[in-house]
């Protein structure tokens, strides 16, 4: 997909998540409008969230197969950016030390850290590609926006 039309898209799905998540409190109800949201409108291999829940990422609401239901701090592309504290892209799932393939379908990964009101890192959005490098710079850009309408 080119720059100009994902970032088209990612503005009216950024619109549309406003518009779902408009008066819901609920923080589980929230992260499964915008899984359900993000794959829908991208049709990415997997679309979800890991909640942080004391010293690992437990899995909560997703769109795609079944997924590791448990991930360790600092493991894996999941627990690194909660470690980092930060968004990491990976072009190629095999070439990132400590992958955990979940699926062997997942060739490509994003992963966004997603903070509180209160600036700390308590979940992290986890979208994988069954295409190699399908995430940049962009996805980066707008799915940072969206994971901080999380706990807006």
């Amino acid at each position: 997909m080119e720059t100009a039309e994902k970032e088209l898209l990612y503005r009216r799905v950024s619109r549309e998540i406003e518009a779902l998540l408009e008066g819901e409190t609920d923080t589980v109800a929230r992260m499964a409008e915008v899984a359900a949201a993000l794959h829908g409108a991208f049709g990415f291999w997997w679309t979800g969230f890991y909640r942080i829940c004391g010293d690992q990422l437990v899995l909560g609401p997703f769109q795609g197969p079944v997924a590791c239901l448990r991930i360790g701090f600092g493991k894996g592309v999941c627990g690194s950016s909660w470690a980092r504290g930060e968004t990491i892209i990976v072009p190629d799932v095999e070439q990132f030390p400590g992958h955990i393939a979940c699926s062997a379908a997942s060739r490509s990964e994003i992963v966004v850290p997603v903070f509180d009101a209160g600036a700390k890192i308590a979940a992290v959005l986890d979208i994988d590609s069954a295409s190699l490098a399908t995430f940049d710079g962009t996805d980066a850009r707008f799915l940072e926006g969206i994971a901080a309408m999380i706990y807006a």
